[in-house]
Formats: structure tokens, sequence, C-alpha cells
């Protein structure tokens, strides 16, 4: 199977700090549904990350369902990676 016979597919993760609670999934799919989870993110500038392993993972998680502490690690690094971004962002903007 081609790299584009492959079926696109996406997690989206919704944190709030302040709740002191993991990341949580709020949306995933494949195919279509993948691509309007990223459109609506490219939207809403919302940072992505492509990860095909991690998406797998996530991808075996329900809906609204936290992550389990075994992917902490990982999802803290696409969070270091959004981070960056937006600093990255805050500056040019100035």
């Amino acid at each position: 199977m081609t790299e584009q016979e492959k079926r696109q597919e996406a997690v989206a993760l919704q944190f709030n700090p302040a709740s002191n609670a993991a990341p949580k999934v709020i949306a995933k799919g494949k195919g279509k549904i993948a691509e309007n989870i990223l459109e609506q993110a490219k939207l809403h500038d919302v940072p992505i990350q492509e990860d095909p392993s991690l998406v797998q993972l996530l991808g075996q998680l329900d809906l609204n369902q936290s992550i389990p502490e075994e992917l902490y690690q990982a999802v803290a690094e696409v969070f270091a990676f959004i981070y960056r971004l937006d600093k990255t962002y805050d500056t040019f903007k100035k």
C-alpha cells in the first residue's frame, strides 16, 4: 500500500491546565472525518503535529477519555511543540 492509499487519521486533544486533569480526546476519525478535524484546526489556528504512531495510540481511546499515564511523555512532547510554536508566533507578531 502506498502512502497516498493509506487513510488519513487525526485525533484532537483538549487540555485545561487549571483543571489539573490530563488532556482528553475531543475528536478523532479517519478519512473524511480526519480531513474535517484538520480543516477545523487550520481554520481556528490550532497547531497541528504529525505523529502517526501517537495518533494510532490516541485513536484507541474513547471520546472525552483522558489520556492514560503511559502516554503523558509523548503528549507532553506535543504540547511542548505547540508551546514553542506559540512563542515563535508571538515573537513575529510584535
